[in-house]
């Protein structure tokens, strides 16, 4: 089922919120146990040369590093894109503007997400 404007504004907004509290486990409740999480910050952070990790476990590990990091993030969210079964999220941060594609299973989890920086 395609996703709604509605379902879309709503979990940028709880995903936004949820990364400003730098609380982990409220991050990670939008994820499906086995999601795969693409970022060229992967590469840096935890010096997986695919840039690709699977699953909670690999993925809370690398992104308690990159809080730990950045004690300060915050976001702005900027823009919202729906897609079929996927949405975009534009948002302001550390990087300067930032956008992550999710893709969301059946019961709206998110099962896959890819995050994009500027140069």
């Amino acid at each position: 089922m395609p996703l709604t404007t509605e379902f879309a504004r709503r979990f940028a907004e709880d995903w936004v919120a949820s990364w400003n509290s730098h609380d982990l486990a409220r991050i990670l409740s939008h994820y499906t146990e086995d999601f795969e999480m693409s970022s060229p910050m992967i590469i840096q952070i935890m010096g997986e040369p695919s840039g690709t990790l699977k699953g909670k476990t690999a993925v809370r590990d690398y992104w308690a590093k990159a809080l730990a990091r950045l004690p300060d993030l915050h976001f702005d969210l900027t823009e919202v894109l729906i897609g079929a079964s996927s949405l975009v999220i534009q948002y302001r941060g550390p990087r300067g503007p930032s956008a992550e594609v999710f893709w969301f299973d059946a019961q709206n989890k998110v099962c896959r997400a890819a995050a994009h920086y500027t140069g």
